[in-house]
């Protein structure tokens, strides 16, 4: 919610009067870019300025956002509630999605060549989709900041026309070459497979430039602190997702998938637009790369692309090895990554989200404290969040995967199979939780290159532990070296921002760390018991019940700061406070 509107109107923009909203806000209480005239350049008779005039309210406002002290300040709270209330209307569409794609399709062999598919157009957006839009934040929210918003909105457009050009050739490239690629990413598939999966792949490739549309225009929404509509983003792809495998797939078996996921790409892009309108936004195309902010952008860029190809590696490598396990394993991998991945998405890539344009705002000379304020609360509160959704998922997998995907053709055997990867794949939940906000923030300082130092010593960690464990062990195998590489890549990440030459000490997040580890070993006992002791649909909340109680008595005891921030984050989060 917005705070009460400012009856101030003392100046005008372009003739027109300012807006009585509120300092620096529209009616919904996001930030705009509108640019006030100063009182010199005011025409007519000069009048007194208010107490609180348009130019004043607007560097008020810049001047709260960068003193962001806490994850709990009031407008980043209510910011995340924003964010974590779509992305949760999202995510249990996705949920709804993946139970729907279960019951018609179980884990065979077509389903897996469909996600081989969907992993090479991943491949061909890790070009510059992923990399453009994390570069796009700090470039925009530095020119609103500024308050020059239409330098941003110039480089949003030339970003924007290179990735089309650059994704568009790309996607034809890989559309002609999409069988020897095949043959090369997924070794086990049979002769038909493969040509399901060849046929698949240029039907999605499609969507490769409507996805990497939609990040850019969701970047550039950040960087405006404007996150509900990117938030929804999921919300009308999963609709699509949903009706074309439930109307379509059992007539059209997984080529419904794709044409659904081309359609929901184009949805996602569209939702994009509202808000960036408002703002001023232009989509004119422009090769203008001489343009200052695109050169920004283009020095983040290159570590920033082999960071994302980095990922799509470890994806490819761990589908290559599970092609040859068995039919069904690449899909239970998916299966499993997408119930971990929600608590992920939910809380994990929520909070990072909102955290991202607070930590660009802070990061300048002279503000290390208050950067390492906001990393180390932000750090801090979703460890003690997600601690507890990783036991739970790790210690009863089974009941879990049996709750949510238990019907139609996901039978016992495809609930086995993927439970052994949500078992290994929560382990690496924690993880993602420290390394997320300590990532956004070498990019908030600039840096971009460690980070990708340190991907590349995790994807070396997976790609062995897929060709040793995987190849051994199989699914758990191939799960447990990516939470492998996760828990190397955070420990490597916190030490690595602490010798970054920003006095960044993040003091206090061993303790947070030391005291989770513990509330969570008391209630790994209860919730491992429980969970063999109760049957049925009340093993999973008879486990939930176990585990928080036991973990939030023992952080209660041991006096956790942590839990007292999740707190008053929620307490900001409530209407009227």
């Amino acid at each position: 919610m917005s705070p009460p509107a400012s009856p101030s109107s003392s100046c005008r923009d372009g003739g027109q009067p300012c807006r009585s909203a509120g300092p620096g806000e529209d009616s919904s209480g996001e930030v705009t870019s509108r640019r006030c005239a100063a009182p010199g350049r005011r025409r007519g008779r000069e009048r007194p300025m208010s107490a609180l005039s348009c130019r004043g309210r607007w560097s008020a406002l810049r001047r709260t956002w960068a003193r962001m002290p806490t994850v709990a300040s009031g407008r980043l709270a209510r910011a995340t509630a924003l964010v974590a209330g779509l992305t949760l209307g999202s995510q249990l569409l996705g949920l709804v999605r993946d139970i729907t794609v279960a019951a018609v399709f179980g884990v065979d062999s077509t389903l897996d060549a469909y996600l081989v598919a969907q992993g090479l157009m991943n491949l061909v957006l890790a070009l510059m989709a992923g990399a453009l839009a994390k570069a796009v934040v700090p470039t925009v929210a530095r020119a609103v900041a500024d308050d020059e918003p239409r330098r941003g909105q110039h480089s949003v457009q030339v970003a924007l026309t290179v990735a089309v050009l650059v994704l568009g050739t790309a996607s034809v490239l890989m559309a002609v070459w999409a069988r020897p690629v095949v043959a090369v990413l997924a070794p086990g598939f049979d002769e038909e497979t493969t040509e399901t999966a060849v046929a698949l792949t240029r039907v999605v490739l499609v969507a490769a430039v409507l996805v990497a549309a939609t990040n850019v225009l969701a970047g550039t929404a950040h960087g405006h602190r404007r996150f509900g509509w990117a938030a929804a983003q999921g919300i009308p792809f999963n609709v699509t997702m949903i009706g074309g495998a439930l109307l379509f797939g059992p007539v059209y078996g997984v080529t419904a998938l794709a044409v659904a996921f081309v359609v929901g790409s184009a949805l996602r892009l569209l939702l994009q637009v509202p808000p960036l309108l408002a703002v001023g936004q232009s989509f004119r195309p422009s090769l203008d790369v001489r343009d200052r902010g695109f050169r920004e952008m283009a020095v983040l860029v290159p570590p920033l692309l082999v960071g994302s190809a980095i990922g799509q590696v470890n994806s490819l490598v761990d589908r290559a090895v599970a092609s040859t396990v068995g039919e069904g394993a690449i899909a239970a991998l998916s299966y499993g990554w997408h119930l971990v991945g929600l608590a992920d998405t939910l809380v994990v890539a929520t909070v990072a989200t909102t955290l991202y344009p607070a930590l660009a705002a802070a990061a300048r000379p002279g503000r290390a404290r208050e950067l390492q304020d906001l990393l180390r609360r932000g750090s801090g509160v979703l460890l003690v969040l997600v601690t507890p959704v990783a036991l739970v998922l790790a210690l009863a997998a089974e009941p879990v995967v049996d709750l949510v995907l238990g019907r139609g053709d996901f039978g016992p055997v495809a609930i086995e199979l993927t439970a052994l990867a949500v078992t290994a794949y929560a382990a690496g939940l924690p993880a993602l939780a420290l390394r997320e906000p300590a990532t956004r923030a070498f990019y908030a300082l600039g840096d971009s290159r460690t980070p990708v130092v340190l991907a590349l010593a995790g994807m070396a960690v997976n790609v062995v532990g897929d060709l040793t464990l995987g190849v051994r062990y199989g699914i758990p195998g191939l799960a447990a070296s990516t939470s492998l590489s996760l828990l190397l890549v955070a420990v490597l990440t916190l030490w690595r921002l602490r010798r970054a030459g920003e006095g960044l000490t993040l003091a206090g997040l061993g303790r947070c760390c030391l005291q989770v580890a513990v509330a969570a070993g008391a209630a790994a006992v209860p919730t491992w018991w429980v969970g063999r002791s109760v049957d049925g649909v009340l093993a999973v909340p008879a486990c939930v019940v176990a585990c928080l109680a036991v973990y939030l008595l023992v952080l209660r005891l041991l006096r956790s700061a942590e839990l007292r921030e999740l707190g008053t984050v929620l307490r900001g989060v409530l209407p009227g406070r």
